[in-house]
């Protein structure tokens, strides 16, 4: 409907018609071209229409009835008399083909190739072969019935797409292009994009707001906007928030500048999301909402985007547009006090629309909706005071606006074909005047999300010959006497304190804020040419600290200090915040360019929130009243390694000791599980020793306020002194490097796990040890060992 409308200047009649305006035709033919039989139509129409509407069985009866099938589908003539009703009869047809790229004959081959495809990637190849065989099989029709004379494919982007059965990105051989990107950025004559190419993150193959969904896709939801309101906005992954932050900051700059020169159109920001839950969840986040549970007001974290006051009153014109196809044909409406604010607008609309005579008539809010993004960034019209729109797909093809300046894609983007479409919505220039040198003056537009690159070449993939596989087993009967039983716990239950509150803090409560939890701090763009930027998180060092003080231990006593259904501790919050501010004080650390008000994100200040009640609540040495209890998964309370079979193809493995493990084979992640295979087996006390690989041994945890499962590298059975009948349980950790998910896990292990499932007795007893060294496994295992029977034996 967008792209139709636009494309009325082709018709010779059309007040605006560019013929006489752009000298596209001599003038002395003008006259001739009045004549011409103009159709402008899109692929779907060739899809031949059902004529009549027949349920299964009345078809079932007629069929068996006539003894043959009952067509009930438009024959070809119908479908062109529909479709160009205005050309029936003539010959030599001339077709103009826009986007070509997605017509052509598939090969034999494309079927087999849609079919090795997994998810969202499989569903888009499928989507563009059958719009290609559609859209190529109309026009054979037109070829039959009326006859073509000739056909004009173009492309801006002329490449094969995936699942065509030809090598992915590779040129179009018949298609007519103009300008290529490429030619067009360095000419001039489009905006400037500029992309991460730097960042304090290291050991990245690319830049992580490069390719921004890669690093956040296993957080994201699923599709459907229904599964958004389940879900909280402020729970975005935290990089997402970080690169909507850094982005922001860019925005404010730019937003000032043009504020300056007098420019009465804002710039504009696009997020592209990969489904309408991830684009209700943040279009929330930064223009606001209203929460359903409790109908609290929550105000969007951006401030230039926001559609409410601090009231919760919406402003007159919004700031931040929702707009994607399930938005439109669901029947929103518009906001009343946006349909008064703007009803001269609408009113001119209309009767653009509809012309004088019919001013009056009533236009539904879907076709308001699409005019608002439509008019975005032109002054005096419905989408005048747009500032940022969030959608899904609808960006990729047909949306001209020249006031883009910044994307974010949070989507994944499998194509470079995909990234030039999403990057050329904002490459068109703001101005087209000339400086003093007769030249356009520079324009930028900063991308993040996109995987854009300037040197993209065709991958062909080779094929991978397959790798031999072994059998992991464990060896019954022989090795029985060797099984290691496990709990399965599904969760914790934790009996609070109540009255008078304590913490005591060491190491493992620091939260240190990196580039790494939190995403790039920095982050340089830079275009093939042109200046580069540098953009940060500069502009969230103002908030000031007693705000984030009340607000962490406000989420502490809600998300923390109360059961479910149950009204808050009030009485509690003094004491929450003098332990909140100790640790803000001494146990928050922020380096690589981050800053304290960052731990307001909501997934980060559930970490802090964890790390601050896991002071609070004594650990296991000290928990003799049994505070934390264990919820047992109800079906399966117990696990064990006589259920282990399963096939590998790693070539990383451990071949076992028959006296000490029993399962044939130790799948490895890393020489070190290696190194411990080794000790393990050599060592006197150790009774029995399994690998946690398809054990399905796990321990449940919150990190960031999201539920997830740890999965531990090793358990040891000990023999501490107890005797063989009752070993200790030894729960082993191999771990490099220890980041913030790692002391979450250790922290969950002995404040939680441990406690309660010793509390339990029936799955006998457990201990949890890390190792951090390689070259010191065999030396602290001894140790550790050592120790733990001294501590027996002593009285």
């Amino acid at each position: 409907i967008t792209i139709k409308d636009r494309l009325r200047v082709l018709q010779p009649n059309d007040p605006d018609e560019y013929y006489r305006s752009r000298e596209l035709v001599p003038v002395d033919m003008l006259r001739e071209m009045q004549q011409a039989r103009i159709v402008i139509t899109n692929y779907h129409a060739f899809k031949l229409r059902e004529k009549l509407e027949v349920s299964k069985g009345t078809r079932a009866l007629l069929e068996g009835w006539r003894g043959k099938t009952l067509t009930t589908t438009e024959s070809e003539g119908e479908m062109l008399q529909r479709v160009m009703p205005n050309l029936m009869g003539l010959k030599r047809v001339m077709v103009f083909n826009d986007e070509a790229h997605h017509c052509y004959r598939a090969r034999p081959d494309a079927d087999t190739e849609i079919a090795a495809l997994k998810g969202d990637d499989k569903v888009e190849a499928k989507e563009n072969n059958d719009a290609a065989r559609l859209w190529i099989s109309g026009l054979e029709t037109v070829q039959r019935r009326i006859g073509i004379s000739r056909v004009f494919d173009l492309s801006a982007t002329p490449f094969f797409l995936r699942g065509s059965g030809y090598a992915e990105g590779t040129l179009f051989p018949w298609t007519m292009s103009d300008f290529s990107l490429m030619d067009a950025i360095e000419c001039g004559i489009v905006k400037l994009p500029r992309v991460p190419v730097a960042e304090n993150v290291t050991g990245q193959d690319m830049p992580i707001f490069r390719n921004l969904w890669d690093n956040i896709r296993s957080d994201m939801p699923k599709k459907g906007r229904g599964n958004a309101g389940t879900l909280d906005p402020f729970s975005l992954p935290p990089k997402l928030i970080t690169a909507l932050t850094v982005l922001y900051g860019n925005y404010q700059k730019t937003f000032d500048l043009w504020q300056k020169e007098g420019i009465k159109v804002p710039p504009c920001f696009i997020i592209v999301c990969n489904n309408t839950a991830t684009s209700k969840l943040i279009y929330d986040y930064i223009s606001g909402f209203t929460r359903e549970t409790d109908n609290s007001f929550e105000n969007g974290r951006l401030e230039l985007f926001r559609n409410f006051n601090d009231d919760g009153s919406p402003k007159p014109r919004p700031s931040t547009l929702l707009i994607d196809s399930q938005q439109l044909e669901s029947g929103d409406k518009l906001d009343d006090t946006f349909r008064t604010a703007a009803a001269d607008e609408i009113e001119r609309f209309r009767r653009t629309r509809h012309g004088e005579l019919d001013a009056g008539k009533d236009i539904d809010d879907a076709t308001l909706l699409r005019e608002v993004m439509n008019t975005v960034g032109k002054e005096g019209q419905l989408g005048s005071s747009i500032r940022c729109v969030v959608s899904v797909s609808m960006l990729t093809e047909g949306w001209d606006a020249n006031t883009v300046t910044h994307i974010l894609g949070v989507r994944a983007f499998g194509t470079q074909l995909l990234c030039e479409q999403v990057i050329g919505r904002a490459l068109r220039r703001q101005s087209y005047d000339l400086n003093e040198e007769g030249l356009f003056n520079v324009e930028y537009a900063d991308v993040f999300g996109i995987p854009f690159d300037f040197n993209a070449e065709a991958v062909v993939a080779q094929p991978v010959k397959p790798r031999p596989t072994v059998q992991v087993k464990a060896v019954r009967p022989e090795r029985d006497n060797l099984e290691i039983r496990f709990p399965r716990v599904d969760g914790y239950r934790t009996i609070l304190p109540t009255e008078q509150l304590s913490a005591d803090f060491n190491d493992d409560h620091i939260l240190e804020l990196t580039p790494d939890l939190v995403g790039p701090t920095i982050t340089r763009n830079e275009g093939i040419i042109g200046e580069g930027v540098d953009l940060d998180l500069s502009h969230t060092g103002a908030v000031r600290f007693n705000t984030i003080l009340m607000e962490l231990t406000k989420h502490l006593l809600m998300s923390k200090w109360r059961d479910p259904n149950e009204s808050p501790k009030l009485h509690l919050f003094g004491q929450l915040k003098i332990i909140t501010k100790q640790w803000l004080e001494s146990y928050l650390k922020c380096s690589g360019g981050t800053y304290p008000s960052q731990i307001l994100y909501q997934s980060l200040a559930d970490m802090a929130c964890e790390r601050i009640t896991a002071a609070v609540i004594p650990p296991a040495s000290k928990n003799k009243d049994k505070s934390i209890q264990a919820i047992m998964n109800p079906y399966n309370p117990e696990g064990s390694t006589r259920y282990v079979n399963f096939t590998t193809s790693k070539d990383l493995r451990w071949e076992t000791d028959a006296r000490k493990c029993h399962l044939n084979w130790i799948v490895l992640d890393s020489e070190w599980e290696g190194e411990f295979c080794r000790v393990a087996e050599s060592h006197s006390q150790v009774l029995a020793y399994v690998k946690n690989h398809n054990l399905g041994f796990e321990v449940p945890y919150l990190f960031g306020g999201t539920h997830r499962r740890y999965i531990p590298d090793f358990i040891v059975l000990v023999d501490d002194g107890h005797g063989t009948e009752d070993p200790l349980h030894l729960i082993v950790e191999i771990k490099g490097y220890r980041g913030e998910d790692a002391k979450e896990k250790k922290s969950t292990m002995e404040t939680q796990w441990l406690p309660a499932v010793n509390a339990l007795g029936q799955f006998g007893r457990w201990a949890f040890v890390e190792f951090t060294d390689l070259f010191e496994i065999e030396e602290k295992f001894s140790t550790l060992l050592e120790n733990i029977i001294k501590k027996e034996e002593s009285p």
